[in-house]
């Protein structure tokens, strides 16, 4: 009875979808968006599933590089496409998310290219310039793509279909649809806010100022993306920094803006909108968000040591490792230097000792998609752990709160789950029990999978993953590290 409740349940997710994408695309006939060439895309929630167990075979040893970070990968693909000339972006996160947001860029308008290098040059079409696209957008499982292209697309008189998988139609877009609402461009979104939707852009766009009221990255650039094609100065207040990616490589590209702090503390930026944009060389950093399952599997499993190269360092990104540090975590930073305006090092790792800790809220922003691995970590330490001020957690590819309670209780851990967080209890350093043969269920959702792939490192029986196709939208070459580490 239960298996045909979920199958039931899956038919009629599968049938809503179907049915708002045919409302989407009712305007016009849309055909499927064009993937750059020589791309192996595999969505996350298409074919069968494709479980692993992970266990521990070795300790993780020598030299490895993470891919490019995606939040940089993201902004130099839609900034390239909006400056006027050839954009060429070394060391680009090919990731299925980053695909998404080239292949939405192409199709309104820019040319967007890999070389046999490996490089990506990227043709612009100018502020302003985007295209009507032909087809609905397909943003596969991106909630970065999503957000930030809709602030594009707010500012242009063009009108586009934003569709994506079953996990990116669950989660919610009031958050950007009301502040470029107010902006003028319109929506129409599914109930809830969310996917499939259309968007039509203001005609004739208006700047505001908003205070965000909740931290947020992406509502902040979605904001100031629609900004540049708004005439005018567009200011986004922020009580709390988040990552800051948006605002350098505007600057990098020519834009004027300025970040000054008012009287109560709070970041106000500012943007003159419809700036030329001009043509870049861009390095992307090693995505720290990536390192970080390597950072604390190396911790973990004893023995390890480790240098992970070329890892992006920005203060708005690297809470984790200093959490890490605080934690007892020996993680070393080696040759540190900027990189295309960013901080960058080579990380060294070894196995450590950890205990537990009561992580200060306040770094959340900084880390906030670090935690389902920090939560492995804590398991593994000496004594508790406490976090809170998680709430965000809830709204990501999964309700990561919820779906790591879940998976860490079926590896053994001693966990308990919040409203806006989690308390842990170490194992004092011992391997957890793991899942064994027992698939931990991911919920379509690439961190919790890497997640609880290191989990299964530092286990007796290893850790069955439901489903490694996820990781792909964010870091294709994950399980082949790994294996270069010999953990795996």
């Amino acid at each position: 009875m239960a298996d045909r409740w979920q199958a039931g349940q899956a038919h009629d997710e599968s049938a809503r979808l179907a049915i708002a994408t045919r409302r989407c695309q009712k305007p016009r006939d849309f055909p499927v968006c064009p993937f750059p060439k020589g791309a192996h895309l595999v969505s996350a929630s298409h074919g069968p599933a494709q479980p692993r167990r992970f266990v521990a075979k070795g300790p993780l040893t020598g030299r490895i590089r993470v891919p490019g970070d995606k939040s940089i990968s993201h902004r130099s693909i839609m900034l390239g496409a909006l400056a006027v000339g050839e954009t060429r972006v070394t060391g680009l996160l090919e990731g299925e998310d980053v695909l998404a947001t080239a292949a939405a860029m192409r199709a309104m308008g820019a040319t967007i290219e890999r070389q046999v290098d490996g490089d990506w040059l990227v043709a612009g079409v100018g502020v302003g310039g985007l295209m009507q696209p032909a087809g609905a957008l397909d943003m596969g499982n991106s909630g970065t793509s999503t957000r930030l292209l809709l602030g594009l697309v707010a500012s242009h008189s063009i009108t586009a279909c934003f569709t994506g998988d079953a996990s990116l139609s669950k989660r919610p877009m009031g958050r950007v649809i009301a502040p470029l609402s107010a902006m003028g461009a319109a929506f129409t979104p599914y109930p809830g806010g969310r996917l499939p939707l259309i968007v039509t852009g203001a005609h004739v766009p208006v700047p505001i100022t908003y205070r965000l009221p909740v931290p947020s990255a992406q509502v902040k650039s979605a904001v100031l993306l629609a900004g540049l094609n708004t005439p005018g100065v567009t200011t986004v207040i922020e009580p709390v920094p988040t990552r800051d990616h948006s605002e350098r490589m505007l600057r990098g590209f020519g834009a004027d803006l300025t970040v000054t702090t008012d009287a109560d503390g709070a970041r106000v930026i500012s943007l003159v909108g419809q700036p030329e944009l001009r043509p870049q060389m861009i390095t992307v950093p090693g995505d720290p968000s990536s390192a970080a399952f390597f950072v604390v599997a190396a911790l973990l499993v004893p023995g390890s040591d480790l240098i992970i190269e070329n890892v992006g360092l920005n203060t708005t990104r690297a809470a984790l490792f200093d959490v890490l540090r605080l934690m007892g975590g020996h993680i070393e930073p080696l040759n540190p230097r900027e990189v295309g305006g960013e901080q960058v090092a080579d990380l060294h790792v070894r196995a450590s000792t950890l205990h537990g800790i009561t992580v200060d809220p306040a770094v959340v922003p900084a880390m906030v998609d670090e935690f389902p691995v920090l939560f492995v970590a804590a398991a593994l330490a000496n004594g508790r752990t406490v976090t809170s001020g998680l709430e965000e957690l809830r709204v990501k590819e999964s309700d990561r709160i919820a779906t790591m309670h879940t998976a860490l209780t079926l590896a053994g851990a001693k966990v308990e789950e919040t409203p806006d967080g989690m308390i842990i209890e170490g194992s004092g350093g011992r391997a957890l029990p793991g899942s064994g043969e027992t698939a931990i269920a991911t919920h379509l959702d690439h961190r919790i999978a890497m997640a609880m792939a290191v989990a299964g490192l530092a286990s007796d029986r290893g850790v069955t993953v439901d489903d490694t196709r996820p990781i792909a939208t964010s870091f294709p070459m994950f399980e082949h590290l790994l294996e270069t580490t010999g953990a795996a």
